[in-house]
Parts: structure tokens; sequence; C-alpha cells
């Protein structure tokens, strides 16, 4: 298929759907609830979509972050540690050392307390 006629089937594909879909859908309109209200179900929202959320939370997610990238380094790592050697495995504990010390750090500025 050449690259114009790729495009066609894609633009009709697209048309014969949305002409479908208003077939279907004729006669049916949408709870004003849908319309109205953001996506929960219908219910009444609590807060404001845009409400602030505590400080206290800041540090929080940010040690959930730190946590995260260990991760995203660490399953790389764990293939090629056998390759590489014990040079591979001290790197890891410096790093997990570096991580070791952010965490100490958020513990005494108290990001693990929830009151």
């Amino acid at each position: 298929m050449t690259g114009w006629s790729a495009v066609a089937v894609a633009v009709a594909t697209t048309v014969a759907l949305i002409v479908v879909v208003r077939i279907v859908a004729r006669g049916r309109a949408p709870a004003p609830a849908l319309t109205t209200l953001p996506f929960q179900s219908g219910h009444e929202p609590a807060e404001h979509a845009l409400s602030r959320f505590h400080a206290r939370w800041y540090p929080l997610t940010l040690l959930f972050l730190a946590f995260d990238v260990e991760m995203l380094f660490m399953y790389p790592w764990a293939i090629v540690a056998g390759m590489m050697g014990p040079a591979a495995v001290i790197e890891m504990f410096a790093f997990l050392g570096v991580l070791l010390a952010g965490v100490l750090w958020a513990w005494r500025e108290g990001a693990l307390r929830w009151v």
C-alpha cells in the first residue's frame, strides 16, 4: 500500500466509525449528570478539582519518586551485574548509599510523619 492509499483508508475508516456511532446513538441523549459533573459516577464533588494539596504531601511524593527511580536503575543493573563483576555491585551500593542518605534526611525533616 502506498502512502496516499494508507491515508485514504485511515480517513475512510474514521468517517465510517463516526457515521456508525451517530446512527447507533440516535435518540439517546446523555444523562444530565454526565454532562454537567466531573467523572465520578455522577456524584457531587466534595471539593473543587483545582484545590490545593497540603504541603506535607510534597516531600513524601519526592521520597516515592526517589524509590521509583531507584527501581528504574536496579532492573537493568540486575541483568548486567553478572557480566560486569564486582564493580557493578560496588556502584550499586554507592547508589543505594546516596538514596539512603536522602531517606534519612527526609526522615529527619519529618516527611514520614502523618500528623
